[in-house]
């Protein structure tokens, strides 16, 4: 039988996502945790920089009794030349499941295809599905029963957005993204969810009526030296405590973080009483818990 992966939300259903989202919610309140992954090893192999990932994940397998291993891949055969194929192969006859955080989703693929563990996509350059689930969660829990209708994306049309479009087809919100020409979501997966994504003409329109009010730095890992250039196009897609005053009243901010100040966001904005990025960081481990727990219990 193939080991079930989370690469994005492909094959994730709407009960799934309730599931896993409820699930995180109930390991947040508990006071006394069980120990359902015990003896349940996880690997984390990173080629991007971590803080957030990193953390929730190793935290999170602990909490629930198992352990972890983090490996760098630098620090791997990986970076001497040997096949992912090749890796895949010998750390998932090792593990329980693994982490990939790659600025190649391809690697992902391959990697998947030649584990006979679950894989988790830790990020990569086209979707980054865990951040999304920990939003989900973070919307939930502030918002309790306020059904989440819609959702504004202010700013490049990266990783982040992509899985955003992906959970707003198959949870059924509208999401309104207002990206600089040319920095637009990947067209085929735009494409793919159509009928629920709006590529508005301003601020003011993709803000109207938001639930949910979001963005990311400008500048990603992978495009460093595209910095200058960016900070020119991208002057005006940033979010301040006056800009959320025009969304859905209780509407609430986002930011998947590291968040770069007087850039995607004003200096004041985390201050700011609609923000609860500090809710969703933390939710980051409760919500992967639950993930874990939905690939690796029957």
């Amino acid at each position: 039988m193939s080991p079930k992966h989370f690469l994005n939300f492909q094959g994730i259903t709407k009960e799934d996502f309730h599931t896993i989202i409820n699930r995180g919610l109930e390991l947040k309140n508990s006071s006394d945790l069980k120990k359902t992954l015990k003896n349940k090893v996880l690997g984390l192999v990173f080629e991007q920089p971590s803080t957030r990932t990193r953390v929730s994940f190793e935290a999170g397998i602990q909490r629930l009794g198992g352990t972890s291993l983090f490996l760098s891949g630098k620090e791997l055969q990986l970076s001497r030349g040997e096949p992912i194929s090749d890796t895949a192969k010998v750390l998932s006859s090792m593990l329980d499941a693994i982490i990939l955080r790659t600025a190649e989703h391809e690697k992902l693929e391959i990697f998947s295809q030649n584990s006979s563990v679950p894989l988790i996509n830790g990020l990569s350059d086209l979707y980054h599905p865990c951040q999304i689930m920990a939003d989900l969660m973070t919307y939930k829990e502030v918002m309790r029963e306020i059904e989440l209708e819609n959702v504004c994306w202010i700013g490049d049309g990266n990783n982040v957005c992509h899985s955003y479009i992906e959970a707003a087809k198959i949870l059924g919100f509208n999401l309104s993204i207002f990206c600089p020409k040319g920095h637009e979501p990947n067209a085929t997966i735009l494409e793919s969810s159509k009928q629920f994504v709006t590529l508005t003409p301003s601020k003011e329109s993709a803000l109207e009526n938001a639930n949910i009010v979001t963005t990311d730095v400008w500048t990603s890992m992978n495009s460093n030296s595209q910095t200058k250039e960016k900070e020119k196009i991208f002057k005006d897609f940033f979010v301040s405590p006056e800009d959320m005053k025009k969304a859905s009243e209780n509407a609430i901010f986002l930011h998947c973080l590291p968040a770069h100040r007087g850039e995607e966001i004003t200096s004041d904005m985390l201050e700011d009483q609609s923000a609860k990025v500090w809710v969703q960081a933390e939710n980051r481990m409760h919500v992967q818990e639950a993930i874990l727990e939905f690939l690796l219990l029957d």
